[in-house]
This record gives C-alpha cells, sequence and structure tokens, in this order.
C-alpha cells in the first residue's frame, strides 16, 4: 500500500513522515558522498513509507561539501568523531520529535554514509539497529588510503578495526563486484563483527557493484539486488525498533 509522504526541511536536514503520522519508530539517513540529492531524498521518503519518520541528516549544513573533484580526499578530510556526534544529535532530535518520542531509532546508510552507519553501531548509545549499504570498510587501504598515508586523528578507527565494539543489531549489504569494498574486506569485517556478541547479517548480493540501490544511476542500478536487500532490511528494521523505549 503507498502511502502519501510529507516532507519538512528542519534544522539537520530534512524529515519524512507518512500524512498518517501516529507513533512511528525514527531512522536516520546518511546520505553518501554527493549529499542530499535526489536520490537521498527518494531513499528517505521510501523508508518513511515503510512506517518511518526519517531524518534525512545533512552533514554538510555546517561544514563545505559535497565534493568538488575527488571523492576520496574529500572523505578522508572528514573528521569522523564529529560525524559521529552529528548523528547522536541527529538521533536525540528524532526522539524529541512527538511522531518518533519514546519510540527506538536506528540508523541507516549508503555508501560514505553505510560506513559512518557502521561506525555508530560500535560507538553509539543512541542508536537500537543499523543498516548500512556498501559502506568503505579499511582507511589503509584503497580510496581512503591516500597517497599520504591515514590521518588518525580524522580518521581513528576504520569500520574494520572497530568491528568487534558493535553496540547493537545490524544488516549489512554489500554487492559482490564492488570496485570500492572488497570481498576480503567485508571478510574482515563479518570476523571483527562476530567477537561482538551482537546479532547481525552480512549479505553479500551477486552481480551488483557500488550503488547497486541507486536507481538514479542507471549504469551501477541493479533492479534484483535492490529489490531483494529492501526485502530483507525492512524487516530487519521493523523488528529491531518495534515496541516502546523502556
Amino acid at each position: 500500500m503507498s502511502r502519501s509522504i510529507h516532507v519538512e526541511d528542519v534544522a539537520l536536514g530534512r524529515f519524512h513522515v507518512p500524512d498518517e503520522n501516529a507513533s512511528l519508530p525514527g531512522l536516520v539517513l546518511i546520505h553518501d558522498v554527493w549529499g542530499l540529492s535526489p536520490h537521498s531524498q527518494a531513499l528517505a521518503s521510501d523508508l518513511a513509507a515503510e512506517g518511518f519518520g526519517v531524518l534525512e541528516i545533512d552533514l554538510y549544513r555546517d561544514r563545505a561539501g559535497p565534493p568538488t573533484a575527488d571523492p576520496g580526499a574529500f572523505i578522508r578530510s572528514l573528521p569522523d568523531l564529529e560525524i559521529l556526534g552529528d548523528l547522536d544529535r541527529a538521533a536525540e532530535w528524532l526522539g524529541a520529535h512527538p511522531v518518533c518520542r519514546d519510540r527506538k531509532i536506528g540508523v541507516v546508510g549508503v555508501c560514505m554514509g553505510g560506513t559512518y552507519a557502521l561506525l555508530a553501531a560500535c560507538t553509539s548509545a543512541q542508536f537500537a539497529a543499523a543498516a548500512p549499504f556498501y559502506g568503505i570498510l579499511s582507511y589503509d587501504e584503497g580510496m581512503l588510503a591516500g597517497p599520504g598515508g591515514r590521518d588518525r586523528e580524522m580518521k581513528p578507527r576504520s569500520p574494520i578495526e572497530a568491528g568487534q565494539s558493535m553496540r547493537m543489531p545490524l544488516f549489512a549489504s554489500f554487492g559482490c563486484e564492488d570496485d570500492f569494498v572488497p570481498l576480503a574486506d567485508v571478510d574482515a569485517l563479518e570476523a571483527g563483527l562476530a567477537k561482538s556478541g551482537m546479532p547481525f547479517t552480512v549479505d553479500r548480493h551477486e552481480g551488483a557493484g557500488h550503488a547497486f540501490l541507486n536507481k538514479m544511476r542507471e549504469p551501477a542500478f541493479r533492479a534484483e539486488a535492490s529489490k531483494m536487500a529492501w526485502s530483507r532490511v525492512i524487516p530487519f528494521l521493523r523488528a529491531e525498533l518495534q515496541g516502546r523505549l523502556g
């Protein structure tokens, strides 16, 4: 059943909620490196249509972005601890909103946002579940390593390094043909998550690469993988975020 979605500009980004906005669990959606794009807005509204109050956070509202040239260099310039603090503020904002008050809050992210959703799952006490899509996992190899090596002040722990500290249930989705996220990195993440003692699922989608969820990037979008991922992630979020706090 389709739902009419109300979208409101708010201080932290955009808030998406079904028009029949009774009490709903909340989601913080973290955009990819390109910011509050049409893809991000469509994804937030799709999540709201599934029965969530969705804060599509704008990570660039107080800083420069999105990148104009090298996306990897831009992501390397973002201070992870500040971003994670911003995500906690977003969760607190949702928890204070009448639609989501006293309800559990989850975090979802794609690409760069998937990286931060993974890190939030390992550090934050504000969220009850995390669903990252194809987040970059390593800071020492690949596009986030950089020619000058890793800046540990900006990037203290990669998702692979943080995995064993995971604090909440997690459902992660990756494409098997992702040029930015080697399957060896997904294996390393999974090994770390297994040490956390928390429940998790790591899905690997055959025939899909990076950004397979993005309907607005025709070369990247994979309808079958997108449909499968959605059919598994949404029930996970509903199950983990059901009920009230306390």
